[in-house]
């Protein structure tokens, strides 16, 4: 008799010690804050120079920045009239780093997870 694998389709409580780590990585998760993280891990920025670098909406910007700075993963300070973001945490450049590592060790298996991964460049569930 087969064994089979019921992790797609049970749901496992999450222990109030993993909840912290979970919020973390769903924070990651996001494409567009996953990108201002790797803009800012090279420096501090304003919100004008994301949204020039990056190609986005002012206010796509400043969503996803509210956002990181509401989970302390950023902070600004004031110069004058601008504002200039930086990370908080610089284990937070180890932990992008370790990231890589493990996506450069698992090859394309990431990216080709029928739960997470992208199909023809599309994310995963989408339909046409």
């Amino acid at each position: 008799m087969p064994i089979r694998r019921y992790h797609r389709f049970v749901a496992i409580g999450c222990t109030p010690d993993l909840e912290p780590a979970v919020a973390l990585f769903r924070s990651l998760g996001d494409p567009t804050r996953l990108a201002i993280l790797h803009r800012l891990a090279s420096g501090e920025a304003r919100v004008v120079d994301l949204t020039n670098e990056l190609g986005l909406a002012q206010s796509t910007v400043s969503k996803h920045l509210a956002c990181l700075r509401d989970c302390r993963l950023i902070d600004y300070r004031v110069d004058g009239r601008q504002s200039f973001y930086a990370l908080t945490r610089p284990e937070l450049l180890d932990l992008l780093r370790s990231a890589e590592q493990v996506l450069a060790a698992t090859g394309e298996a990431v990216a080709l997870c029928p739960a997470y991964g992208t199909s023809a460049g599309s994310p995963a569930g989408a339909t046409a």
